[in-house]
């Protein structure tokens, strides 16, 4: 048996400065990264998650109701998709990419980013986003092609991954809350996976989460 975290979707986009800034994420990043220095050593991998599109359709909208829709936000290969630059990826193992062509909340329905796409912690604040087209993203998003919405046979799933190092226990932090952690948060116990979510490793969208953390916990997962 073994234990992971799962840091969900800290990226420039989601926090200050960003296209669907979620208050208190650049922040998050910081503490996220304290937590990992400090407490590396009580799991067996770390992974992360990033919301990473190419075109999702009526998920991006210019009149966005902010429920199904949302501004144009992590598009693949701009800085917007980066990891914060406040979270170290020292101890990140393995990233998780999610929403290339359709709407995509939980960490399980991400792919194993390739190797070489990776981020290298050399990320500068202010510098200019990547330019590319859809099939060049596509072409970074590994696994898929700009002409194919599904993923390759070769593609490897967050749960597949999880199961092939027998990874059994769950703890689940990032952004938001009451979206993309509680969605990777529920998936995990319908998967069959312990999964617990440090509260104050969270931030979310709305004023008030504690119906986001009801949900959770009547879902199965543990709230520390």
């Amino acid at each position: 048996m073994s234990r992971a975290l799962i840091i969900v979707d800290v990226q420039n986009d989601f926090c200050e400065g960003g296209s669907l800034a979620v208050a208190g994420g650049a922040e998050l990043a910081g503490a996220i990264s304290e937590y990992v220095d400090a407490h590396h050593g009580q799991f067996d991998h770390i992974l992360a998650t990033q919301d990473w599109h190419v075109d999702p359709g009526g998920h991006f909208s210019d009149d966005p109701d902010f429920v199904d829709s949302w501004p144009r936000h992590c598009v693949a290969g701009t800085r917007g998709a980066e990891l914060h630059p406040d979270l170290d990826p020292e101890y990140i193992q393995a990233y998780f990419r999610k929403g290339q062509f359709t709407a995509a909340y939980s960490g399980f329905e991400g792919l194993l980013a390739p190797d070489d796409a990776v981020p290298t912690g050399d990320r500068k604040p202010g510098a200019m986003p990547l330019s590319v087209d859809a099939a060049g993203a596509a072409d970074v998003a590994g696994s898929f092609s700009s002409s194919d919405s599904a993923p390759g046979e070769d593609a490897i799933g967050l749960d597949d991954w999880l199961q092939s190092h027998d990874v059994e226990d769950l703890v689940v932090v990032g952004i938001a809350t009451d979206h993309c952690v509680k969605a990777t948060a529920l998936d995990g116990v319908q998967a069959g996976y312990s999964v617990t979510v440090l509260r104050d490793l969270t931030v979310g969208i709305a004023e008030d989460l504690e119906d986001s953390f009801a949900e959770m916990e009547l879902g199965g997962v543990d709230i520390a």
